[in-house]
């Protein structure tokens, strides 16, 4: 098996977003938030979650949104809980390890999990 390519590149992070949230979307526990209460149009909001990773990772700057804001309207529609956070960066941890390795990917890992704190504190979940 060829070793795993690190997240150097948009077509890294376009991979990774889609593989990962087409785990979200079919996942019981948080895959409701997503498709019933946010009613999120994929179509569109998969080039955001793009942008948003690759400024993240890859120092892009094409993300113009607001993060917190969203997560704390969605918690106001219905409670945000230790449990779907915990969900949420096992799934995104795990779709890393699936198809990358190298120091963006442990970045990678390291950033979703401070997020996904820091949303988590805010919202005050």
């Amino acid at each position: 098996m060829p070793p795993k390519p690190d997240i150097t590149t948009r077509q890294h992070i376009e991979l990774l977003v889609d593989r990962f949230y087409a785990k979200v979307q079919k996942d019981l526990l948080i895959g409701p938030f997503f498709n019933e209460v946010a009613k999120v149009n994929w179509e569109e909001h998969i080039p955001t979650l793009c942008d948003f990773w690759e400024s993240v990772l890859l120092q892009g700057n094409a993300y113009k949104g607001n993060a917190m804001a969203v997560h704390q309207q969605l918690n106001q529609k219905k409670a945000l809980k230790p449990e779907h956070f915990e969900r949420w960066t096992k799934l995104f941890l795990e779709t890393v390890d699936e198809h990358f390795s190298g120091n963006k990917a442990e970045l990678a890992k390291q950033r979703a999990l401070s997020i996904a704190t820091v949303i988590q504190i805010k919202i005050g979940g």
